[in-house]
């Protein structure tokens, strides 16, 4: 961790824009100071150093790859909370912060990043809701049947009558959200930062696609493992009824 500390904060990010938000947290600016090392970055502003590389080194990790289609109904939905659904909620606010500060700042030359900012508003908005509806809807049901499966014991009809009825709205959130985003990518080129882009920009887009690229294998896990494993259960236990 030693060499980490030496090197300087603008070039750690510009590798690895996950790093950004490590910095953030600790307020420490990689845009414009970006070219002090981390260590004099930590004097500076304060920061303990050892707590702000072992964060750096966690976020420049990437994760083993998991065997969807093998898990259980409770396995894959922790999953997706845990991974999926936690990533939004902690994505959300930096982001949300540098959309802010581009089309604060840049948003005279490039009026596109008010549009694209506007739209990641309404896409937070409506991702929010529809994860509480999961949460708290749809995926305590699929595991109570899970449950009333492995048990053998009856399992009262849902609200909702029918699972084909939530999933359905699921499946058309998704369409939304993945529309949304279509939106974004064109607007900003496929997240291509401009010739007069800072730092920010660059982190700001690579963060975008970053969100996007993980919403597809969110919506990929429920759309095209989940949703279809809990229709077949859903007929089996109904198939008597």
């Amino acid at each position: 961790m030693e060499l980490l500390s030496k090197r300087k904060v603008g070039g750690i990010v510009a590798e690895n824009f996950r790093t950004a938000r490590v910095f953030t947290a600790y307020g420490i600016d990689f845009c414009c100071k970006g070219s002090i090392s981390v260590q004099e970055a930590c004097e500076i502003n304060g920061v303990a150093l050892e707590p702000l590389l072992k964060d750096l080194l966690v976020v420049s990790s990437l994760p083993d790859d998991v065997h969807y289609i093998n898990l259980s109904l409770n396995s894959l939905i922790d999953h997706i909370v845990s991974t999926h659904h936690s990533y939004i909620e902690n994505t959300v606010p930096p982001l949300r912060t540098y959309l802010q500060k581009l089309a604060s700042v840049h948003g005279d030359r490039h009026p596109e990043l008010h549009v694209i900012k506007d739209l990641f508003m309404e896409a937070i908005d409506g991702l929010t809701v529809h994860m509480k509806k999961e949460e708290l809807i749809l995926f305590p049901y699929i595991k109570a049947m899970r449950s009333a499966d492995e048990k053998g014991f009856s399992l009262s009809p849902p609200h909702f009558v029918h699972i084909d009825i939530p999933i359905d709205l699921m499946e058309h959130e998704h369409d939304t959200e993945g529309e949304r985003f279509r939106r974004i990518s064109a607007l900003s080129n496929g997240y291509e930062t401009p010739s007069d882009g800072c730092q920010t920009y660059r982190v700001a887009y690579a963060m975008l696609k970053e969100f996007e690229e993980d919403l597809h294998t969110h919506i990929h896990l429920e759309n095209n493992i989940l949703f279809p494993k809990a229709k077949k259960l859903f007929a089996r236990l109904n198939e008597s009824v």
